[in-house]
């Protein structure tokens, strides 16, 4: 009996030591498991110095002479169009027309359009058809507004009623496609922000895409790893006809990359490119809006395996959602003394971690207007709001839209 009584002791004595062991088994799990994100991240900000320099506005040349067209589809956008209308306006000869395709707009829309068609001939407004039950609404405005356009015009130009063009924006994608052989052109804009919740908030979305895929103007990306932003979507016409349109993207939320991808895939160069200096955008009423209409699309599941998608997700947690909160997790207990090489080599890596994320956000600086801003300041806040912004490309990736701009869609 007092053989098995120690047996038994002895026993309940290695259970407790591993127990007391578990925290700092978890500490090298998690150390293991940042470390490969970490390297993989740095290989890709790494990058940022060697990538395409940011657009600047140019003059049009003679050459140029009606090359593009230009499409822009609406529904119900009367709030925030007239920017849009008049820096498309303020183009050069090179633009040839502007096809606005407007999804019967319940508000005054239509009649914007046609009072800047008064001042300038080149605007057209269109209704696109019914909406087949195949397809997502806006790459089938697009689709229809291609179908439309001049077949003498060798490029075309999406871009969306939220936009702010600004003068020498197409004379510069020209320039930048012909100058380097590009097939294909979408901009990264300069975002206008003005309340605090989507000045503390936006940022943190934005770098989720940063640490995916690399800054705009990144160059080494394969077809499944490109970039592109529908907001300013230029593309060869000819290669849009070789890929029947936007068919390929018909059922995309995120049918710029969809699409883009596509391209890409047959052999195109394609181009993500800094547009802050020549494009403006303001995308959303403040962070609710911000939080439920980008957050949704930002998971790109319509355009990546599932494989893809999961595996991005995991990086952005181990990189961009867990420092902060382990930080603080680690710092407590490291406060009143308790500490080992695991903890010391954790909270090491994790404060690099942190000081990466909030030098990017001196990098991404440019990439905001904050000139009509209300405070400011919380934009420099932003690596705080990390953690939520990895939640929400958890949620999305979860489940698939139902509803967008004000249309609503079968599962």
């Amino acid at each position: 009996m007092i053989s098995l009584f120690a047996q038994f002791s002895g026993h309940l004595a290695q259970v407790a030591l591993k127990a007391d062991e578990l925290p700092n088994v978890s500490f090298f799990v998690l150390l293991l498991a940042q470390l490969p994100a970490t390297a993989i991240l740095l290989s890709r900000l790494l990058r940022g110095p060697t990538r395409f320099p940011p657009l600047r506005p140019q003059l049009a040349q003679p050459g140029f002479l009606g090359k593009v067209s230009v499409v822009v589809p609406t529904l119900n956008e009367a709030e925030r169009i007239m920017p849009c209308l008049e820096g498309l306006s303020r183009q050069s000869y090179e633009v040839r027309e502007v096809i606005v395709v407007d999804s019967c707009s319940t508000d005054a829309t239509p009649d914007l359009v046609k009072a800047k068609q008064q001042h300038d001939p080149r605007f057209r407004l269109m209704n696109d058809d019914p909406l087949p039950t195949d397809w997502v609404g806006r790459p089938w405005a697009l689709h229809n507004g291609f179908l439309a356009s001049s077949e003498q015009s060798e490029w075309i130009l999406g871009v969306d009623a939220d936009t702010q063009p600004q003068p020498g924006l197409v004379a510069s994608l020209l320039e930048t496609a012909i100058a380097h052989n590009y097939d294909l052109i979408s901009l990264s804009p300069q975002f206008i922000l003005s309340y605090p919740g989507e000045i503390w908030l936006q940022p943190a979305l934005l770098m989720t895409l940063v640490y995916r895929f690399g800054a705009a103007g990144e160059t080494s990306n394969a077809p499944e790893r490109v970039m592109a932003n529908g907001q300013c979507f230029f593309c060869r016409r000819s290669l849009l006809a070789q890929v029947n349109g936007y068919t390929s993207a018909k059922r995309s939320f995120c049918d710029d990359v969809t699409l883009a991808r596509e391209i890409a895939a047959q052999g195109a160069k394609v181009g993500f490119l800094d547009g802050a200096n020549v494009l403006k955008v303001r995308m959303y009423e403040g962070a609710a809006e911000t939080w439920k209409e980008w957050g949704r699309s930002l998971d790109l599941k319509d355009a990546a395996s599932r494989a893809q998608i999961w595996g991005d997700w995991l990086l952005l947690l181990m990189v961009q959602g867990l420092p902060l909160p382990l930080t603080i997790w680690l710092l407590i207990p490291m406060s009143s003394g308790q500490t080992n090489l695991a903890m010391q080599s954790l909270l090491g890596l994790n404060l690099l971690l942190l000081s990466i994320r909030i030098g990017l956000n001196f990098a991404i600086a440019p990439s905001y207007d904050l000139s009509q801003a209300k405070a400011s300041w919380l934009f420099w806040l932003s690596p705080l709001a990390d953690p939520l912004a990895v939640l929400r490309i958890f949620l999305s990736s979860m489940q698939t839209p139902k509803s967008w701009r004000g249309r609503t869609y079968e599962g």
